[in-house]
């Protein structure tokens, strides 16, 4: 290697390491606990506290109980906002009172009725972190990959095609293998968008929606033709996977499944390999500063190719889940927006995969939960999805936050996860 060359990659590592932080001492010292969650947590606060007036707003018995005073109103209003937010806490998290009876009967019904909730919030939770994970990992490395919903489908797809078709296989192989089916085609599906960035300077962020209405209309033909359960069937359905493809269940009365743990470790290798590995150290590098990293020596095609490769695989590993734990069979409702709550998770938490993990935990809990709200208080669903994007507008805009609390900005802001300037196909 010539010494002009050698030195400037010895400049390059420089820049790099002062744009990332690595080894200056001084960016190293971890900020305090509060000074990490203060926006999320203020932001979700404000997101419930406007849901309250929504729910106050939108009650007639409120307005029935105004006309008759002022604090007759506001005391209505009141129980209806308590009646909401306590139904949801018991559909989400469970009833303090179930669990006082399990605890002095210890039945294995009353143990059943008082984990339900939080066993079923944490089924909800499951695809979240997988798909949160995919939209963080390519966040990371300044793409935006709003493909997610499709390639959760694929993965669908193939774990679906693998655990019906593939037969005579034991329990150990078949769901591992129709799992990595589902991960592989994920993977693969990602993985065009970004070749298409790196050939044709093509924006990811048009190839992804494209691709997604791709999947939409493939799925479709797969479910009325060759993976059809019954052609003359109304609803498009495939066949049911075998019992030996099935991710284990725990409880017989319960859907609570490996899934979830499957999920937390490959949350914890996702962390592992972005913040341990050199290769995680490159693909955060040109998220960065992709003129940095590629002053450097970083191959930044590679890692663009990879990246997307990667966080389709974990798109495909939310739709393999949700087949072999939860439907046991492919339809076009298999996600209920999945792929594009991913998004929101991501920017909640500040595409970290513990923050993609607790936003998932509580977007997990508020899906549960808005069921049994609607039943026991008539509030629509359709306000979990409000409060839903309150919370992500107060994170993605903090100056609201700190405008509403009078909170002084920081001297270094967060370095955001998102390279704007990648959106464009530039690199």
């Amino acid at each position: 290697m010539k010494k002009n060359d050698k030195e400037k990659q010895d400049l390059g590592k420089a820049i790099l390491q002062d744009i990332t932080g690595e080894g200056s001492p001084e960016k190293k010292k971890k900020r305090s606990f509060w000074k990490v969650i203060q926006i999320p947590a203020l932001a979700i606060g404000t997101g419930l506290i406007f849901g309250a007036i929504m729910i106050a707003a939108t009650s007639m018995t409120v307005y029935s109980a105004f006309a008759e005073g002022f604090f007759k109103g506001l005391g209505q209003a009141f129980k209806e906002i308590g009646t909401a937010y306590w139904a949801m806490f018991e559909g989400s998290i469970g009833d303090p009172t179930a669990f006082a009876t399990m605890f002095k009967s210890g039945s294995a019904e009353s143990i059943s009725t008082a984990f339900k909730p939080i066993l079923s919030s944490l089924v909800q939770t499951t695809p979240y972190i997988f798909a949160g994970l995919a939209c963080a990992l390519g966040f990371r490395a300044g793409l935006f990959n709003i493909g997610v919903e499709g390639q959760l489908y694929m993965g669908a797809a193939a774990a679906t095609y693998v655990g019906y078709a593939v037969t005579g296989l034991p329990a150990y192989i078949h769901m591992p293998l129709a799992f990595l089916a589902g991960t592989l085609a994920g993977a693969l599906w990602g993985m065009i968008p970004g070749l298409l960035k790196v050939t044709t300077g093509g924006n990811e962020v048009i190839n992804c929606i494209m691709m997604n209405y791709i999947t939409y209309r493939l799925i479709s033909w797969l479910l009325s033709g060759p993976m059809s359960r019954n052609p003359d069937a109304k609803t498009p359905i495939s066949p049911l996977i075998q019992k030996s493809a099935e991710i284990p269940h725990f409880f017989k009365s319960m859907n609570f499944h490996l899934g979830f743990f499957i999920a937390l470790a490959v949350a914890f290798v996702v962390w592992w390999v972005l913040f341990k590995t050199t290769w995680g150290f490159n693909l955060r590098t040109v998220g960065n500063n992709p003129r940095a990293a590629k002053y450097a020596g970083m191959n930044i095609s590679k890692t663009i190719i990879l990246g997307m490769a990667a966080s389709g695989a974990l798109a495909g590993m939310a739709g393999a889940n949700e087949v072999l734990a939860v439907n046991h069979s492919l339809t076009t409702g298999l996600s209920s927006g999945y792929g594009f709550d991913s998004i929101a998770l991501a920017l909640l938490g500040n595409s970290h995969p513990v923050g993609v993990v607790f936003s998932a935990l509580l977007f997990g809990v508020l899906r549960n939960g808005a069921t049994k709200m609607m039943l026991a208080s008539e509030i629509p669903i359709d306000i979990v999805t409000i409060i839903q994007a309150l919370v992500i507008m107060f994170v993605a805009a903090p100056a609201i936050i700190r405008s509403i609390y009078h909170l002084r900005k920081p001297k270094e802001e967060t370095a955001t996860s998102i390279n704007l300037s990648s959106w464009g196909g530039g690199q």
